[in-house]
């Protein structure tokens, strides 16, 4: 059925997103790392999402607390998808 599938792909699509934030964020502890291929392009798929939570939460201490909430907003966005494919899927 097509909405399993569109379902299903949103849902792979969104864990690759919270794993590309993850992996973003090990490469800022490390010296150098965001200078390199891959801190580049993940800087450019991470960035623009992180930036919003930036200016909505400011560091504290420091430290960002962003890409957490953002990661939260993706899980919530992540079951959402799949709680309308159940419900589209029921009604079908």
């Amino acid at each position: 059925m097509i909405i399993t599938f569109i379902v299903w792909a949103l849902s792979r699509l969104l864990s690759l997103y919270s794993l590309l934030i993850v992996i973003w964020c090990l490469l800022t502890w490390f010296p150098g790392a965001m200078d390199s291929s891959l801190g580049r392009f993940l800087s450019q798929l991470v960035a623009p999402y992180l930036n919003f939570f930036e200016r909505v939460i400011p560091p504290l201490g420091g430290i960002s607390f962003a890409p957490v909430v953002a990661l939260i907003v993706i899980y919530f966005a992540q079951y959402g998808v799949q709680m309308v494919g159940q419900i589209l899927i029921n009604l079908m």
